[in-house]
């Protein structure tokens, strides 16, 4: 779309640019087209789009992927993108803020791609929308401010290395590629605009770490970037002794830390006691016939290995709103890692009841304790369990989580709709064990509902 044609598109919808909204329209098509082909388009990909506007963009794509969802703050250009693709079934149309969006919606396309001209006052609560974690965004093409772009990129011991600087670059992999003139918009901005393409972090790439302490421990850190960062961290640890360990000066600010150190540190803070233990080999399982009683125990590498019948136990968590919790697994996990899966699940220690079980999950893998909670099926062992006896239990629970980041990646309440309709698309996300239990429940509170 040239300048032209923009300004039709503004005139028809009865849209004066607003610099409020940073509405500054792309005009310029060849610089439209590339970056979309930043984006590595494919007729397999399923496309979101942040304030599409008069579609400069939107053109570029739409025909080239499978599905292009287009979400737009400004009502009246809503309209005119929701009239303009009105017979195209590809092509989906929001009238909301991409800053409040609920991407959660978003989970059953499985990976989408992010692609958008972000206004320079929200693009980085968009941005943190989209792509805080967890996430569903596999590459994100992104068009901010240059100095916005700057921070992103930079490194330690400059002005522009910060807290943003730190949550992005510990998961993803930020690349500038483009440089946009003011010329190139309409109203022109009086700033150049950067292009970046974003891809996650390789997995593997850092050690596990828990995200959230990382990130209470980085705004700490800079809330008084001058200051020395023994004065803004915890004092449950001696700086001192982390300083040590590290080989970091005593007097060392924020802004002299690298990424890596950052994540050892928060590692170090870290004192939840499974921080480093996903599982352990050793410990002994019963092992249980046919009618899930016990005939012997066993190592649980052994019992893995060996495909042995034993028992385990998975806890569906609600909260006020009948969301449901789930976690994602960690990489570190012996089965099923990187997969989601119910809210808590676990085996169940030589000896050790399935209520007590129940107990223990709570408290281990999300620090919830003192609920009450109710048994409401047992699922039958087979090989869609892993080869365990299942008991399904729920619990209710409004309160803060705390989890240890070598078991469960991240968590996230969904609605029950959103889960059904992503266990529905794409059960492969799953760890096998939460799906037979989702289908039981299912089942369970339809009989309930007939009642």
């Amino acid at each position: 779309m040239n300048i032209g044609e923009i300004k039709k598109v503004l005139s028809d919808a009865g849209v004066t640019p607003s610099r409020q909204l940073g509405q500054n329209f792309l005009c310029d098509a060849k610089v439209a087209r590339g970056i979309v082909d930043q984006l590595h388009p494919n007729e397999n990909d399923v496309v979101v789009e942040c304030g599409p506007g008069t579609g400069a963009l939107t053109v570029h794509l739409v025909g080239r992927v499978k599905k292009v969802i287009l979400i737009e703050f400004d009502a009246r250009l809503a309209e005119y993108q929701t009239d303009k693709y009105a017979d195209n079934a590809d092509v989906e149309v929001h009238h909301a803020d991409a800053a409040r969006f609920d991407i959660r919606d978003l989970f059953k396309y499985g990976p989408i791609k992010l692609l958008g001209n972000l206004p320079y006052s929200a693009g980085g609560a968009i941005m943190r929308n989209f792509m805080k974690r967890p996430t569903m965004v596999s590459r994100a093409v992104l068009m901010l401010q240059k100095e916005f772009i700057d921070r992103i990129i930079a490194v330690p011991r400059t002005k522009d290395y910060g807290v943003l600087t730190l949550r992005m670059q510990s998961e993803w992999v930020s690349k500038p590629v483009m440089l946009v003139p003011p010329d190139a918009f309409t109203p022109p901005p009086k700033i150049d605009s950067t292009v970046m393409v974003c891809e996650p972090k390789p997995e593997g790439d850092l050690p596990v770490y828990d995200a959230r302490l990382f990130d209470e421990l980085i705004r700490r850190g800079f809330s008084q970037r001058r200051k020395q960062i023994k004065k803004q961290l915890p004092d449950h640890l001696a700086w001192e002794d982390v300083a040590a360990k590290m080989g970091l000066k005593l007097t060392a600010r924020a802004e002299e830390i690298s990424l890596e150190d950052w994540i050892e540190i928060t590692r170090l803070y870290d004192d939840n006691p499974l921080k480093d233990i996903p599982q352990k080999d050793d410990e002994i399982f019963d092992v249980v016939d046919e009618n899930d009683e016990v005939v012997r125990q066993e190592t649980r590498k052994n019992v893995h290995a060996q495909n042995l019948t034993h028992r385990a136990v998975h806890i569906f968590v609600f909260n006020k709103n009948k969301d449901i919790l789930l976690q994602k697994r960690s990489i570190l996990k012996d089965k099923f890692p990187g997969c989601w899966d119910s809210s808590a699940a676990g085996h169940l220690d030589a000896g050790e009841s399935y209520g007590d079980c129940v107990v223990r999950e709570l408290g281990e893998e999300l620090g919830i304790e003192g609920v009450d909670t109710q048994k409401i099926a047992k699922i039958p062992a087979s090989e869609k369990t892993g080869f365990e006896f299942i008991e399904l239990h729920l619990a209710r629970y409004d309160g803060a989580l705390r989890f240890p980041c070598s078991e469960v990646s991240t968590a996230e309440w969904f609605t029950m709709e959103q889960v059904r309709e992503w266990v529905t698309a794409r059960p492969e996300d799953y760890a096998s064990g939460f799906i037979e239990c989702w289908n039981l429940f299912e089942e369970k509170m339809g009989a309930a509902k007939e009642v």
